[in-house]
C-alpha cells in the first residue's frame, strides 16, 4: 500500500510557530541498480516539502534536512557513515500548478506554493520485510479545523516515510515507489470540489487509493535538524467529528481506481488530509505511501449545477430535486425530468408516470454567464415495502427470522442481519430467513438491511425480547358458575396450548375451552413456545345456591335520593320497581322514592338465583316559612313574622335580631340584609326545612332646602328642596305653596329674616327634615361690601368678602393689587379673601374689587370699589 497524507488547510487561517512553515511533503523512491557490494540495491530516496508562499511569518524552506532509514527487520538505523541519519541538501525548489478557477466566482483565493526537492542515493542491503524512510518535523499550521493542535508538541507535527519492499513482499524484481501529480485546487466552504490525488507507477503496479490516518511528527522547533524516530508512528488526534477516514466530513469521498477525491467541502478552515495508495503486483500487496499537504477551503462561491451521481425512489413516483451547489449566483433553473417534462423551480417535486430509469439534467443560468449543465440518473420503483417476523421467544430455543419483504418491480435478492448478540459467531446472516439461538435473555436490537434486484436498499431497527420463558395471560384468575352452567376459559400467548384436567372440558388444546365442571376445580394451561414452557392457573368455583343479604331498613327525607346496596356472590342483578331507580341493574342503584318504598333485588349466577327485600321509609321534611320579604326606613326596626311546622325553630343568624328566640323577633339593620329561619321535627327526617325573609333597609333620606340666603323686600326667591317624594314648609308663611319643593317666596319688608324647615318624606313614608334662613333688606338689589378688613388671626374682621341682597348669582367677585396682579377671585356668596397668595401675606395697603351678578329678577348687576388691608 502506497500511502499519501495531505493537510487541506483555509485561507483565513495564519500560521502560529516560526517553525510551522511546512504545509505538506510526501518521500519516495526510485530503484537505480544493485548495490556495490553483493546482496545490495541502490535506491534514490526524494522528500518533497511543499511550503504556502503567503506565510511571511513563517521560515524559509531548509536548506538541508535529516533523513532517517530504518531496518524493518530490527528497528535499527542505516547511518550515513558516522551519524543515523542522512544530511540532504535542498537540490531545487519551485512553484506547485494552481488548477484553473471555476467560472464566475468570487471572493477568489491567491493559491502560491513551492516545493523543495531533497534527494540522496543510499545502497541497502537485501532483507526480508524491507526498510522505512522517514523524516519528521515538529509542527503543523495551527489552528487546524480538524485536527487538535499543540504547539511544539510531536502529536500534531508531521511525518513522512516511504516503506521499500524486502524479499517477504517483493520476491522477485525490483520496484520504485508511486509519485503523486502535483498541483492544487481552489476549494470554496460547502461547494463543490474536486482535488486530483491520482498518482503514477513506473512499474505498471495496480494502486488502489483511500483515506488513511496522518502520522504525528517529532519534538523540535527546528524541522532541519531532527534525527527521526524509528517507526510505528502515531496518528494526529482527530476532532471535531472528523477522522483518518473521513477528514473532510462524510460529503467527500475518494475514489478507489482513480484517486480523485470529491464531494462538497466542509466550512472554512484547515484539514489535514491523509491519502494512503496500495501497491499491488500479481494481486499481492507489496508496499504503501503516504502524503502530506495543505490546501486551503476559502470562503468563496460560484455558480454551478450539481447532483448527486444517481438517486432512486422505492416510495412512490413522487421526488423533490435540489441543486447541490446553493450558491446565489445560480439565477435561473431548466430541469428536464428524462420523461420530456421540464420545470424552472429552483427545487422541482415531478411525479413519473411509470417505473423505470430517467436520465435527469439541470442547466442553471442558460444561454447566460456562468452557465452550467449536469446530469444524472433515477431509478423510480415504488412499491418497495421492507418487513420481517419473528418465532421463538426463548433463551437455548430457535428463533426463526422471516424475512416478509415486497418488492412490485423487482425481486427481493440481498439480506443482512445483525441479530444483537454481538458475542454469538453467529450474530450477522446473509441468508433470507436465518435462525438463531440465544444464551441469555434480555432484549435484543435487530437490525434487518434488504434489497432488491432495482437497487431498493432499507433498513429495519426493531427490539425483540427473549425470555427464559413464553409470557402467558389469562383472562381471570378464578371465576364463579352454578352447578350446571358453563363458562369459557381465557389465555393468549404464542404457542400451543394445553388444559388439564381434561374432565368437563371442550377444546382443552386451544387457547380458549370451554369448561362445565359440577365442583370446584382449578385447571392449569400449558403454553409450549417451540419446547419453551410456561404454565397458569383458572379457580372455577362452582355452587348451588347465591348468597345474597341486602341492607337493612332505612328513613330518608321525602324526595332524597339513598344508596341501595347488598352483599352477595352473584354476578348479574335486578332491582324492583325499577321506576325510582338510576340504574335497576347495579348493585348499588341510586333510588329516590316520593312515598314509602320496598325494593327487591335479584343477584344470579348463571342459571340460579335469590331475592332479598329492604324498604325506604320517607318522612316529610320539617316546613319553615319566615314570613313576607319587607322594606324599612334607614335607621328603623322591621318586625318579622316566622312560622313552622315542626318540633323546633332557631333564626340562622341571631346578630340584629331583637327576641331571637320567638317567630316573630325585630329585626335592626344599618343595610339590607336576608335572615334564615330553620325547622326541625323528631319525625325521622333529619334534615331541616329552611326558608329566609329579605329586609331591604332604604337610603338614609339627604334633606336639603337650600343655602342660607338674602333679599330685597318686593323681590321675589325662588327655593328649591330635594331629598323625597313630598314637601311641607313651616311655616308658610310668604310662601306661595307650602307643599311642593320649589314655592315661591315674596316679602313685603315687615320682617328682617325668617327661617323656613322643609319635612320631606319618600314613597315608602321615609321622613327628614332641612332649614333655611333668608335674610330680608329693604333696599334695591346690593352687593354689600366692607370698605377695610383686618386679616390678623384674630376671628374679627379677618377676611374680606361680598354679602349679596336681592341677588341671584355672582358671575365673579375679583380682588386686585395696585400693580393690577389678581390677588382672589370667587363665584360664591360670602366666600371671602384673608389677605394672602399661595399662602404668603400680602402687605397693607389699597386693593380694588371688581362684582357682577343677576338679581332675582334676571338683571345684570355690576360695582366696583376699594378696599384698604391694614396689618
Amino acid at each position: 500500500m502506497f500511502r499519501i497524507c495531505f493537510t487541506i488547510s483555509l485561507l483565513l487561517t495564519a500560521f502560529t510557530s516560526f517553525a510551522s512553515h511546512i504545509v505538506g511533503g510526501e518521500m519516495i523512491y526510485e530503484y537505480l541498480n544493485p548495490g556495490s557490494a553483493a546482496n545490495t540495491q541502490k535506491y534514490r530516496v526524494t522528500l518533497l516539502l511543499y511550503r504556502d508562499e503567503h506565510c511571511t511569518m513563517c521560515a524559509p524552506m531548509p536548506e538541508d534536512v535529516y533523513i532517517g532509514i530504518f531496518n524493518n527487520d530490527d528497528g535499527s538505523k542505516v547511518g550515513d557513515g558516522s551519524v543515523p541519519y542522512w544530511d540532504v541538501n535542498k537540490s531545487s525548489e519551485n512553484s506547485v500548478p494552481v488548477g484553473s478557477l471555476p467560472p464566475c466566482i468570487t471572493n477568489a483565493p491567491n493559491l502560491d506554493y513551492h516545493v523543495a526537492t531533497y534527494s540522496f542515493v543510499v545502497d541497502l542491503a537485501n532483507n526480508k520485510t524491507g526498510y522505512t524512510a522517514a523524516f519528521q518535523t515538529c509542527c503543523r499550521v495551527n489552528p487546524l479545523a480538524n485536527v487538535f493542535n499543540i504547539p511544539n508538541a510531536g502529536a500534531t507535527g508531521a511525518t513522512y516515510t516511504a516503506t521499500i519492499p524486502g524479499v517477504d513482499q517483493l520476491s522477485t524484481g525490483t520496484n520504485s515507489s508511486p509519485k503523486f501529480n502535483m498541483g492544487v485546487s481552489i476549494i470554496c466552504s460547502n461547494k463543490p470540489f474536486t482535488l486530483d490525488f491520482s498518482a503514477k507507477d513506473v512499474d505498471g503496479d495496480d494502486l488502489v487509493y483511500s483515506f488513511c490516518d496522518a502520522y504525528g511528527g517529532g519534538p523540535s522547533e527546528n524541522a532541519a535538524n531532527i534525527s527521526p524516530a524509528a517507526p510505528p508512528y502515531r496518528a494526529v488526534p482527530y476532532i471535531n467529528g472528523f477522522t483518518g477516514d473521513q477528514p473532510l466530513g462524510s460529503k467527500a469521498t475518494i475514489n478507489s481506481k482513480t484517486g480523485i477525491i470529491s464531494g462538497t467541502a466542509p466550512d472554512v478552515g484547515e484539514y489535514v488530509v491523509c491519502v494512503c495508495i496500495s501497491e499491488f503486483r500479481a494481486g499481492k500487496l507489496i508496499g504503501t505511501h503516504r502524503k502530506d499537504f495543505i490546501v486551503n477551503v476559502n470562503n468563496c462561491d460560484f455558480a454551478g449545477a450539481q447532483l448527486q451521481p444517481s438517486y432512486i425512489n422505492c416510495n412512490d413516483f413522487n421526488y423533490t430535486f435540489q441543486n447541490l451547489n446553493p450558491s446565489p449566483l445560480n439565477k435561473t433553473y431548466l430541469w428536464n425530468f428524462g420523461d420530456n417534462t421540464t420545470s424552472t423551480d429552483p427545487t422541482p417535486s415531478h411525479t413519473y408516470a411509470n417505473a423505470g430509469v430517467y436520465e435527469v439534467k439541470l442547466v442553471i443560468n442558460k444561454a447566460q454567464d456562468c452557465s452550467d449543465s449536469t446530469t444524472s440518473n433515477i431509478k423510480v420503483y415504488p412499491g418497495f415495502s421492507p418487513g420481517f417476523t419473528t418465532s421463538g421467544i426463548c433463551i437455548n430455543k430457535t428463533t426463526q427470522f422471516k424475512d416478509t419483504t415486497k418488492s412490485v418491480y423487482g425481486t427481493v435478492n440481498y439480506w443482512s442481519w445483525v441479530l444483537g448478540d454481538p458475542t454469538s459467531t453467529t450474530n450477522t446472516s446473509a441468508l433470507q430467513n436465518p435462525t438463531h439461538s440465544y444464551s441469555a435473555s434480555g432484549t435484543k436490537n435487530i437490525q434487518f438491511i434488504v434489497g432488491d434486484s432495482k437497487g431498493c436498499l432499507d433498513t429495519i431497527n426493531r427490539d425483540v425480547i427473549i425470555v427464559d420463558k413464553p409470557t402467558i395471560n389469562v383472562g381471570f384468575k378464578d371465576t364463579l358458575i352454578c352447578i350446571g352452567d358453563q363458562v369459557q376459559l381465557q389465555a393468549n400467548g404464542t404457542g400451543t396450548f394445553t388444559w388439564t384436567p381434561q374432565t368437563a372440558i371442550t377444546g382443552g388444546n386451544t387457547a380458549t375451552p370451554t369448561v362445565h365442571p359440577t365442583v370446584t376445580t382449578s385447571y392449569i394451561v400449558q403454553l409450549n413456545d417451540d419446547g419453551c414452557i410456561n404454565n397458569d392457573t383458572v379457580k372455577v368455583n362452582v355452587v348451588s345456591t347465591v348468597a345474597l343479604k341486602a341492607m337493612a331498613d332505612t328513613t330518608i327525607c321525602a324526595g332524597d335520593p339513598v344508596l341501595l346496596g347488598a352483599v352477595t356472590n352473584g354476578f348479574k342483578y335486578v332491582w324492583t320497581p325499577n321506576e325510582t331507580l338510576d340504574n335497576s341493574t347495579s348493585l348499588n342503584p341510586v333510588a329516590k322514592p316520593s312515598t314509602t318504598t320496598t325494593y327487591q333485588i335479584r343477584s344470579f349466577i348463571g342459571g340460579c338465583s335469590s331475592t332479598d327485600n329492604v324498604t325506604i321509609r320517607t318522612v316529610p321534611y320539617p316546613v319553615a316559612n319566615a314570613g313576607l320579604d319587607t322594606v324599612t326606613c334607614y335607621g328603623n326596626t322591621a318586625q318579622l313574622h316566622g312560622s313552622i311546622i315542626g318540633s323546633s325553630f332557631s333564626w340562622g343568624s341571631a346578630a340584629g335580631l331583637t327576641n331571637a328566640n320567638t317567630l316573630s323577633p325585630t329585626a335592626t339593620a344599618a343595610s339590607t340584609a336576608s335572615y334564615v329561619l330553620f325547622a326541625m321535627d323528631t319525625l325521622g327526617c333529619p334534615k331541616p326545612g329552611i326558608d329566609s325573609v329579605l329586609v331591604t333597609v332604604l337610603p338614609k333620606i339627604q334633606a336639603f332646602a337650600g343655602r342660607d340666603t338674602t333679599v330685597v323686600a318686593g323681590q321675589s326667591l325662588q327655593f328649591s328642596a330635594t331629598g323625597g317624594t313630598s314637601y311641607l314648609w313651616n311655616p308658610a308663611t310668604s310662601l306661595s305653596n307650602p307643599a311642593i319643593p320649589n314655592p315661591v317666596g315674596v316679602y313685603d319688608g315687615s320682617f328682617d329674616n325668617i327661617t323656613y324647615r322643609v319635612y320631606i318624606a319618600n314613597d315608602y313614608g321615609c321622613t327628614d327634615s332641612a332649614s333655611v334662613r333668608v335674610k330680608i333688606f329693604k333696599t334695591e338689589p346690593q352687593v354689600f361690601v366692607p370698605t377695610a378688613f383686618t386679616p390678623n388671626g384674630d376671628g374679627k374682621n379677618d377676611v374680606f368678602r361680598p354679602i349679596a341682597a336681592g341677588i341671584s348669582r355672582i358671575d365673579y367677585f375679583k380682588v386686585y393689587n395696585r400693580w393690577g396682579q389678581l390677588v382672589f377671585s370667587t363665584t360664591i356668596n360670602e366666600l371671602g379673601w384673608d389677605g394672602k397668595i399661595n399662602g404668603a401675606d400680602q402687605p397693607s395697603g389699597v386693593y380694588v374689587w371688581l362684582v357682577k351678578g343677576v338679581d332675582f329678577a334676571g338683571k345684570q348687576f355690576s360695582a366696583k370699589g376699594t378696599v384698604t388691608l391694614i396689618r
